[in-house]
């Protein structure tokens, strides 16, 4: 039986050719003790092939595939899944293309001991956002405040997608009670972590704009986002229409 880390990074992709080679590279070159698992939606541009073919070089890399664009929140819930069933004991959310950079990794391995959920964060001291137009900082920051206030949290960056959770945690949210399939997820998420008393741990990070490829950022995911924050501020978290995460479709990798 190959050795196995503690630590899995699910890295979501869509169109995500020009990036992904790169961001592994440069992750394994940490020697952090990472596998990766690579959550394709049957990308047009051949990712999901180039992620196969990765997967074929290198031990820590595995790939699931997706019979097509089912969204972020969707992706992340099966990568959970599957992480929580291979033992990983601490595991991460990273964007795919380098606004999430690596450098940062470590940092994460650092506060992770002593917390349920760590999130390196664009909204606390020392932290920000890099290349962004005005309209993106008002639509980020404002949005962020608002569900902050609307749900009571905590948490200062509740909208940022750079985290990692420890697997028990993981285990206690209801994820299939999460009917979200953009960045109202990453709300929805600390929402769960807190209500459930998790201790969240926040450390800054500079926030940088996509290196190549187009942004997934749209108007639905903004709605969805505000639609979401209302409608649990208003009825609850009991009141929320609930949803199974369709996995029949999803090829799941054997781990190396």
């Amino acid at each position: 039986m190959a050795i196995r880390n503690e630590a899995l990074i699910i890295i979501p992709t869509y169109n995500e050719i020009d990036n992904l080679e790169l961001l592994i590279t440069d992750i394994l070159a940490l020697n952090g003790g990472f596998d990766i698992l690579v959550v394709d939606d049957n990308s047009p541009d051949g990712t999901g092939q180039l992620a196969d073919e990765l997967a074929e070089r290198l031990i820590e890399v595995n790939v699931m595939h997706r019979a097509g664009k089912l969204g972020l929140g969707t992706a992340y819930i099966a990568g959970f899944k599957w992480a929580v069933a291979q033992g990983y004991d601490y595991v991460f959310e990273m964007d795919c293309d380098f606004s999430h950079h690596p450098r940062y990794l470590p940092n994460f391995l650092e506060h992770i001991p002593a917390a349920d959920l760590v999130i390196g964060s664009r909204y606390v001291a020392g932290g920000g956002t890099r290349n962004w137009g005005w309209l993106r900082k008002f639509i980020s920051s404002g949005g962020n405040t608002f569900a902050r206030v609307m749900l009571r949290l905590k948490t200062k960056d509740c909208t940022g997608g750079y985290r990692c959770y420890r697997r028990e945690m993981l285990q206690r949210v209801p994820w299939d009670q999460m009917n979200l399939k953009g960045y109202a997820f990453q709300v929805g998420s600390v929402y769960h972590v807190e209500k459930l008393a998790g201790r969240v741990v926040e450390f800054p990070i500079i926030f940088e704009d996509r290196r190549v490829g187009k942004s997934k950022m749209s108007w639905r995911i903004v709605v969805e986002a505000f639609r979401y924050v209302v409608i649990t501020a208003l009825l609850g978290q009991k009141k929320i229409v609930g949803v199974t995460v369709l996995l029949a479709e999803e090829k799941f990798p054997q781990r190396h």
